[in-house]
C-alpha cells in the first residue's frame, strides 16, 4: 500500500460514500473501486462492504483506517522536517507551522502578525488551533503544536519562553464609579480561563467582604466589553482588550502594596524545534516584533 491508498481509506471512512470520495480525491468511481479491490486482494481481507446507505467498514477496515491516520501524519511530519531543515535564505524558509493560540491572541494579535510574516516568508503555511490558555499550554507540552501563545503565567517546565507583553487588569465602566461601591453595582462577569479568574477572585477577597453582584454572565471577552460599553454594568478586563476605547472609566486594580496587577502573554516552544529553519525564522520574528499599539494596527 502507498500514500494514495492510505488517503483513500481515510477519506472514504469520513464520507462513507464512494461517489463523494472519488470526487474529493479527483478520481473516477471505477478507478476508486478498482483501487479498493486491489488493496483487499493485496492484504487478503475484506476492507469495506457495500450497503444501501453507503459503505460499511469491517473490523479489519477499521483497523486500517487507524493505521492510515498514523501513516499520513508520519508522512507529513517527515515532509515538514525535511523542508524546515533547509538553508537560511528567505525563499527556502518553507513548511507548515502549527500554532496553539489563546482565543484573545487569535482575535486581536495573530492576524496582523501572520500578515507581516507572510510578506517576508511567503512559502510558509500555518495550522492554527485556538482555545483557552490552559489548553494551549497542554498542546505545546504534548508537542501537538510547534509554538504556543499563552496569556497568563502557566507552567512552562522544559520549554523555552519569551514574554511578548504585559497588561494591567482594569475595572471598566461606562460611567465613573466609586471602587468602594463595587459590591453594590451590577457586574458583567466574564468567565475566562481559570488563572485569570483566580487572580480577580483573590483581589476581590482582599478588598471586599461581600460577594460581587453578578447581573450578567458571559463566556466571551468581547461580549463583556460590549455590554460594559453599553452601560449594562462594570467589567474587570485586561487593559489590552480596552485599547482604543476612550470614553470608558478605567481603573487598574492593584495589590496590597499598591502595585498594578499584571497579566503577561508568552510564547512557548521546545528548544529542539529551533533545528527547523521555519520555526527559527518565526521565533526570531516574534522576538523582534514591536508590540506597542498592535491592536490599533490590526484595525
Amino acid at each position: 500500500m502507498d500514500y494514495r491508498d492510505w488517503e483513500i481509506l481515510k477519506v472514504l471512512y469520513n464520507q462513507k460514500n464512494l461517489t463523494k470520495t472519488a470526487r474529493l480525491l479527483f478520481l473516477t468511481q471505477p478507478a476508486l473501486t478498482s483501487r479498493l479491490k486491489h488493496m483487499q486482494e493485496e492484504l487478503g481481507v475484506t476492507i469495506v462492504t457495500r450497503e444501501s446507505r453507503g459503505v460499511h467498514f469491517t473490523p479489519q477496515g477499521e483497523y486500517l483506517v487507524h493505521c492510515a491516520e498514523e501513516a499520513l501524519a508520519h508522512y507529513e511530519k517527515i515532509k515538514e522536517n525535511v523542508q524546515n531543515m533547509s538553508n537560511n535564505e528567505s525563499n527556502n524558509v518553507v513548511g507548515t507551522l502549527k500554532l496553539g493560540v489563546s482565543n484573545f491572541f487569535a482575535n486581536y494579535e495573530l492576524p496582523y502578525l501572520l500578515k507581516l510574516f507572510k510578506r517576508q516568508f511567503p512559502h510558509v503555511e500555518f495550522k492554527v488551533i485556538t482555545g483557552w490558555s490552559r489548553d494551549v499550554t497542554q498542546l505545546i507540552h504534548n508537542k501537538d503544536v510547534h509554538i504556543g501563545f499563552v496569556r497568563g503565567d502557566y507552567g512552562c517546565r522544559g520549554l523555552l519562553t519569551h514574554q511578548l507583553f504585559e497588561e494591567t487588569i482594569c475595572i471598566a465602566s461606562k460611567d465613573e464609579i466609586e471602587i468602594r461601591d463595587l459590591p453594590r453595582l451590577p457586574r458583567i462577569e466574564y468567565r475566562g480561563d481559570y488563572l485569570l479568574k483566580s487572580i480577580i477572585d483573590h483581589w476581590w477577597a482582599e478588598n471586599y467582604a461581600q460577594a460581587p453582584f453578578i447581573s450578567i454572565e458571559v463566556d466571551q471577552v468581547d461580549t463583556c466589553k460590549e455590554m460594559v460599553i453599553n452601560g449594562l454594568g462594570y467589567g474587570i478586563l485586561s487593559n489590552r482588550v480596552l485599547n482604543g476605547i476612550e470614553d470608558l472609566f478605567k481603573v487598574p486594580i492593584t495589590d496590597q502594596e499598591g502595585n498594578p496587577i499584571l497579566r503577561r502573554t508568552w510564547m512557548y516552544y521546545h528548544k529542539e524545534s529551533l533545528e527547523w529553519n521555519v520555526l527559527k525564522a518565526f521565533v526570531h520574528f516574534i522576538e523582534n516584533f514591536d508590540w506597542k499599539g498592535t491592536r490599533t494596527k490590526i484595525k
